[in-house]
């Protein structure tokens, strides 16, 4: 555990404790715009409110073992108390959580049967393995056994880009440009948000170590959990709202009509 200044410590806790925050209000939000939405596509926002209950659940577990992992000296310097920081709580959070981020996608598309059957479980299939091929590397001390597990679990996030960009783009059929643009930005969020992953995971093998890569790490984490969680599951709505616009499902003041 690296010596921090008071600076430092404060600008982690402040952001995990943002991340909490972000977290309940988003989960509050998708449950109420369940009503919004018609039948179809509530399964999707029902995941999106489950991704960020799991992430909330693990951020104050992040939150508690950051803020027991330090104590404040004579100097003003956050110091260890001896107690470790366990960062395994992202890990398990993102086992749980990145699955449902494809599924959800793939649920608010309301792709044919035969093609969402196809398409999601090697989706979500892709994702665990992407989550559980990074964590060996994580805490490994040796260069070179961290270096082939980083390289194993590109192997299912490449996969992931090919489906994502290639396969899907070729499932989706619609007439509604803006559902073609909101697609198109929420697959961007999305390799935006997970592109972080891999710079954090090399950190240590350019070099950056210290007090620098922890706060950066843990900032770095936490931003990229709310727009890839939070931010994504807005997405995930405004695509369901923008279909259901296209289909005739909406009212001109935006309320359901009768038949959804």
């Amino acid at each position: 555990m690296s010596e921090l200044s008071a600076a430092e410590f404060g600008l982690v806790y402040n952001v995990m404790s943002l991340a909490i925050a972000a977290m309940l209000g988003s989960f509050i939000f998708f449950m109420s715009a369940r009503g919004q939405v018609s039948a179809q596509y509530r399964p999707a926002l029902i995941m999106s409110s489950l991704v960020v209950a799991i992430a909330g659940y693990h951020y104050f577990r992040i939150f508690e073992s950051w803020s027991a992992a330090y104590a404040l000296n004579e100097a003003g310097r956050y110091v260890a108390t001896g107690q470790p920081f366990n960062d395994a709580y992202r890990y398990v959070d993102w086992l749980l959580t990145v699955p449902l981020l494809v599924a959800e996608l793939i649920s608010v598309l309301k792709l044919p049967r035969a093609q969402r059957n196809s398409i999601m479980p090697r989706l979500v299939i892709a994702a665990t393995l992407m989550i559980a091929l990074g964590y060996p590397g994580e805490i490994a001390e040796n260069t070179m056994t961290r270096h082939v597990w980083g390289w194993l679990s590109t192997v299912p996030f490449l996969y992931i880009l090919y489906v994502l960009w290639v396969e899907l783009s070729r499932a989706v059929t619609t007439k509604s440009g803006e559902v073609s643009i909101l697609l198109r930005n929420t697959k961007l969020l999305l390799i935006a948000t997970w592109g972080f992953y891999p710079i954090a995971y090399l950190m240590p093998l350019i070099g950056v170590s210290g007090s620098t890569a922890s706060v950066g790490l843990q900032v770095g984490y936490s931003i990229a959990d709310i727009a890839a969680k939070c931010g994504y599951g807005v997405m995930i709505y405004l695509i369901a709202r923008a279909k259901m616009e296209e289909a005739g499902e909406l009212t001109e003041d935006g309320a359901l009509t009768h038949a959804s």
